[in-house]
């Protein structure tokens, strides 16, 4: 596998199916060599734009000997079924964010490919940010000492028309939520991966302004295992939209990080590069969505297809295997729970 071509398919068609094309197409190695749709004239409109080949059914996609990895950009509440599959036919599986919409799903998930003994990688591209990166290299050396306040916030908007557009859009179905589980997962996963796991959470959810089934606005207070405190605000209804923060806050330090760019970096002992870190040479090209879900860039999914790529020729996982995916939709369902219950959760 060291020196073969990867191929891969495409299950699903929609929005984000072309930042994957795109990523694809810049990741030495790797091919898009197929699409599968269930509607048939999207379908063969993305292949004809792309150069792939459009295969009528999953199955046709995975009896396919050129395909070793199927990437999955279905509804949220499909790619479970998908990936179980593509498993099962020995292909390794490149999952959009969530997993799937239920911790039962996504451990099924898991579960097929671990015995399949092919690769489970997820997209959470604010992970791999040149910015991100460095907050987390932060924590983990202990330039904060004790974590005191550790906090995300996703205070965005979208119109009536981005879920009346889509009819698996704002349902708990298949979106499995609304502003946490879509919009607010890259987030949550960040916090999480910064912070460390988190033991108990109190929150109140709603649907504040759009015609859907879940929550468009939501608050949560938490408690992480390690002490600290902190909250989560998630929002589609706050015009025009603010980029996505991170606050980490400690005994020794702050830092602010809007989407990949840092508003705040401050430390009682300031070390060298510390004063460049408010203005780095250059961006990442890791961007939010704040108001439009289109305006994220491919910068993020190329590194995470070239990870990917390299895992499986190097036979080690992801960047973003399917257990540390899995602990974002964890939280927000425990997030919902709350909610509904009136009553805190406790996770650890």
């Amino acid at each position: 596998m060291s020196d073969k071509e990867l191929g891969i398919g495409l299950v699903g068609t929609g929005t984000i199916s072309a930042f994957h094309a795109h990523a694809i197409a810049a990741t030495p190695g790797a091919r898009l060599v197929a699409a599968t749709s269930r509607r048939e004239k999207p379908g063969r409109e993305f292949t004809d734009e792309f150069g792939c080949d459009y295969v009528p059914s999953l199955d046709e996609l995975l009896a396919r000997p050129d395909v070793d990895v199927v990437a999955i950009t279905t509804p949220s509440g499909n790619h479970a079924e998908a990936a179980i599959a593509a498993a099962k036919a020995g292909k390794h599986v490149f999952c959009e964010k969530p997993l799937d919409v239920t911790v039962e799903k996504i451990d099924s998930m898991i579960e097929a490919c671990d015995q399949a003994g092919v690769q489970l990688g997820a997209v959470f591209q604010s992970r791999i940010g040149d910015s991100g990166k460095t907050l987390k290299e932060a924590v983990d050396s202990g330039r904060f000492g004790k974590l005191s306040q550790c906090s995300a916030f996703i205070p965005w908007f979208r119109d009536e028309k981005y879920y009346s557009d889509v009819a698996w859009r704002g349902t708990w179905e298949l979106d499995g939520g609304g502003a946490l589980m879509n919009q607010g997962i890259h987030a949550v996963d960040m916090l999480l991966w910064i912070a460390g796991d988190v033991a108990e959470v109190s929150a109140k959810c709603q649907t504040r302004l759009h015609d859907i089934e879940v929550e468009d606005n939501a608050v949560a207070w938490l408690r992480f295992t390690n002490g600290a405190i902190g909250v989560i605000q998630a929002s589609t209804c706050s015009y025009p939209g603010q980029p996505r923060r991170i606050e980490i806050m400690g005994e020794k330090g702050t830092v602010i990080l809007e989407d990949d760019l840092f508003k705040t970096w401050s430390f009682a002992d300031e070390q060298p590069g510390d004063a460049e870190k408010l203005n780095p040479p250059q961006l990442s090209g890791i961007g939010g969505g704040a108001s439009d879900p289109r305006a994220i860039g491919t910068e993020g999914h190329r590194r995470l297809y070239v990870d990917f790529v390299d895992s499986i020729r190097e036979n080690r996982p992801s960047l973003i295997t399917g257990a540390e995916a899995r602990r974002a939709v964890e939280l927000i369902r425990a997030i919902y729970q709350s909610s509904r219950e009136g009553r805190t959760i406790s996770l650890r």
